[in-house]
């Protein structure tokens, strides 16, 4: 960032030059700047060395070089000093002013249009276009006292969308905001989305995980909720009619009850019968129900290539030798069976088949 500074020589860039450490800012007259400002008044210059300690002298231009002896600044008169930093500040409030003006101009002639009152309360709120999503979620957020829940779907998010993130929920730290949030299971090995449980779960946030969840959600305080409204999530809707409400947190309580906490080990990715884990049955599954690779990837929320090496070794395990042939060997191997694991009772002699059957 960049300051604006004006000198007898004209406008120049300064760099910004707060100092936490000092206590100086580039745009107010320290203490001791005030002494050795004074000082240079008298003297009518004052040693370069001298300034180290209030660089807010030159910031201010309150000071510039001697053209005989570059070690010596000579100070700039208190009026012309005065007018340079107020006239901006002038200027700057002369320009709103026309600025308001002319929106009240503009807006005159809509003054005498009577419209229909709008309802008490928007049920669905179109928001479209990113920075229009955001600004509302903003403020919605900055509202919540009581809970948030949200639901991120995929392998996790970009490290700039966590840090926003991070932004929006650290103001409800101090104010005792519950917090739940659900993510995929592949977002346990996303670093950025790591790094963002660590640093709030030690404030409150329990975080769960499922193999697959719904698209992304977002509900405050049981009140208000932000869904996606297209693929591309450059359209967002906020809803505020308490039946769908209501309706999503219900949808959320369910997936939460059964998601797998965070700090507990996903034992559905461990290796299986037949060495096939749980995530290449859950590939498996969606195969044969005849999706495509990229929308199993979506669904599991990992990239296509990652799902495309499950792929891989589940048709090796198989001994497959193409994609026709893998689903017919997925369906005859059983691996999908639910009850594999279940010991089945076994037909008693002379029982009835077609009862038996009946309870399959």
């Amino acid at each position: 960032m960049f300051l604006k500074c004006r000198t007898l020589r004209g406008v120049q860039m300064r760099p910004k030059v707060d100092n936490p450490e000092t206590g100086h800012s580039h745009d107010e007259l320290c203490e001791a700047g005030k002494h050795l400002y004074a000082a240079a008044l008298r003297a009518g210059r004052i040693a370069r060395c001298e300034i180290d300690a209030a660089p807010c002298l030159i910031d201010l231009a309150l000071l510039h070089p001697d053209p005989d002896d570059p070690q010596w600044l000579r100070p700039v008169p208190p009026s012309i000093a005065l007018n340079q930093l107020i006239h901006p500040i002038e200027r700057e409030i002369q320009q709103r002013r026309q600025r308001a003006l002319s929106l009240a101009d503009a807006f005159e002639p809509f003054m005498t249009i009577t419209t229909a009152a709008p309802p008490a309360t928007q049920a669905i709120n179109v928001l479209e276009g990113l920075a229009v999503i955001n600004a509302e979620l903003d403020r919605v957020m900055d509202e919540c006292s009581v809970e948030l829940l949200t639901v991120q779907p995929g392998s996790g998010r970009r490290p700039e969308t966590v840090k926003a993130g991070l932004r929006r929920v650290e103001p409800l730290l101090g104010r005792g905001v519950q917090m739940r949030t659900l993510y995929q299971h592949t977002a346990r090995h996303h670093s950025a989305t790591m790094g963002y449980v660590e640093r709030i779960s030690p404030y409150g946030l329990e975080v769960r995980t499922l193999e697959e969840i719904i698209d992304r959600l977002i509900i405050v305080d049981r009140k208000v909720a932000f869904i996606p409204a297209r693929s591309d999530r450059q359209v967002a809707l906020e809803l505020r009619h308490e039946g769908l409400v209501q309706y999503l947190v219900g949808v959320f309580e369910q997936f939460w009850l059964h998601g797998i906490p965070w700090d507990e080990e996903i034992v559905t990715y461990a290796p299986a019968h037949n060495g096939i884990s749980g995530i290449q049955r859950s590939i498996a599954k969606l195969l044969v129900e005849g999706h495509v690779d990229e929308a199993i990837a979506r669904r599991l929320g990992m990239n296509v290539r990652t799902c495309r090496a499950h792929i891989a070794k589940l048709a090796s395990t198989l001994g497959s030798g193409s994609r026709a042939q893998l689903g017919y060997l997925i369906a005859r191997s059983g691996i999908l069976d639910q009850e594999q694991d279940i010991p089945q009772p076994q037909p008693q002699p002379g029982a009835d088949q077609e009862q038996l059957r009946g309870h399959d």
